[in-house]
């Protein structure tokens, strides 16, 4: 059943990943995709993937909260 969590993460990760230049949501989606694959990863017990993912969730919201804010300026 924690399968589908991954799979489900993945999915999210890489649709938010195709569309993030069409709207800052995506990469908002993106983020917390990378934050469900973290999850995942604490609950299989692979730290190496959960470092990883919290890794690029983290710089996922940076990204969104400078594009968000180049886009509230324009």
């Amino acid at each position: 059943m924690v399968e589908y969590l991954g799979l489900i993460a993945v999915i999210i990760m890489v649709g938010a990943y195709a569309l993030e230049e069409r709207h800052p949501l995506f990469i908002l989606l993106f983020a917390g995709g990378c934050a469900l694959a973290a999850f995942y990863a604490f609950l299989i017990w692979s730290v190496p993937f959960l470092i990883a993912e919290g890794i690029w969730a983290i710089i996922a919201l940076v990204r969104w909260r400078r594009r968000a804010a180049a886009l509230a300026k324009s």
